[in-house]
This record gives C-alpha cells, structure tokens and sequence, in this order.
C-alpha cells in the first residue's frame, strides 16, 4: 500500500513538509510506502474551464507548461492521499489551490479517478485560520467520494518559522494520531470482502431556467 502526500507550501522542509513528516513516520512503521508531491514550489496556472477533460476522457489535463498529468497518475495508483497547505489569508495557498482545482476536475470527469481512496487534509498556520482552509481542502475530498481519514482533532499545526510546528505538542499529537489511523483504515479496506458500492452517473441539476 502507498500514500501520496501533495505539499502545498513553496518551502520544500517547511511547517507543512514537517506536519507531512510526522503522518508519514506512523504509516511507514506500519509498512506504507510514502511519496511527497512538491506542488507549492512550481508554477501551476488554475483551471481555464474549456472542459475539454471531460471530452477527451484520456485523464489529462489540456494545459501545458506544468507537470499536473503526471502528478495525476502517481496519485491514481496510490491507496491513499494527503493534501497539505500553509494558510494565506485564511485560505488554502494560490498554487496548491490551482492544482488541487484541475486535478479533481480531471480525476472527478474520467470516472472518478479518486473514489474510495482514503484520503486526509492537513494544514499548517501561524496563528488563526486554519479552520476555513481545512474545511476547504475537505470540500474536493468529500466531492470525490474518498474515504476520509481522522485524528482526535482538527488537522491543523501551528508555526511560524521552518522548525516552529515541533514546538506545537498538541498539533503533533494530532498528526500522529492521523498518521495512526489512516494506517489502520487502509489496512481495514484493504482486507475487507464487503463489495464497494456501485458508482452512479452524476446528475447536475442547474436552478438558472
């Protein structure tokens, strides 16, 4: 089994990178293989809505220049996937978000190329809004119908400087914790004779007449 973490954060051994860390030493003890995507240091353009995914239906996206097609196939064969942000302005960081909107986009119109892996969002921030960029992440986790992983609390760190998140005892509990139990539910999954649930076409119903 493998879990593929996408670190949101430009800084390759930031708070972020450190909150990934700390999840990834519980699943390798466990005998998970781990994998970091080092998103936030590239430059990735958002989502130009052309749709032309969906048309295509190769798993690619159209738009050139950055390595998001690549990085889409190293998370569909993965079991499980973490998405980790530093917080700007209360949101998710401007490049993790561009990418986090066209690889689910891709992945959601070629038949849901996300569906029923575990997956977890982690964030790390100075000092408050870490709630909304949380709840942000989750929202692309929850529209992929992915089985979503838990700690003992909210999965937030906290840290200003590169080193600063070992200081925060309770978010490393949390990230601990986390790490703990995405092992245990992969390992669940992984052994379970229950049938998955057959996957249905997704109806959109548009309100504008």
């Amino acid at each position: 089994m493998k879990v593929v973490a996408i670190n949101g954060s430009p800084k390759a051994n930031g708070n972020t990178a450190y909150a990934i860390k700390v999840v990834f030493e519980q699943l390798e003890s466990e005998g998970i293989e781990t994998e970091i995507i080092h998103v936030g240091n590239q430059i990735v353009r958002g989502c130009a809505g052309c749709n032309m995914c969906a048309k295509n239906q190769d798993e690619k996206c159209v738009l050139k220049g950055d390595k998001l097609n690549e990085w889409l196939q190293i998370m569909k064969d993965a079991d499980g996937l973490i998405f980790a942000s530093p917080i700007y302005f209360s949101g998710v960081a401007g490049t993790m978000k561009s990418f986090m909107d066209r690889a689910f986009y891709v992945a959601g119109v070629n038949g849901s190329m996300f569906r029923h892996k575990v997956g977890a969002s982690v964030v790390a921030v100075r000092r408050t809004g870490g709630m909304p960029a949380f709840q942000e992440l989750n929202n692309y986790i929850h529209y992929s119908e992915m089985v979503v992983s838990t700690s003992n609390y909210w999965n937030v760190i906290h840290g200003t400087m590169p080193g600063d998140a070992e200081k925060d005892l309770e978010g490393n509990q949390i990230m601990r914790m986390l790490g703990k139990n995405m092992a245990w539910l992969l390992k669940s999954l992984n052994q379970s004779t229950v049938p998955k649930p057959e996957a249905e076409k997704k109806i959109f119903t548009n309100f504008v007449r």
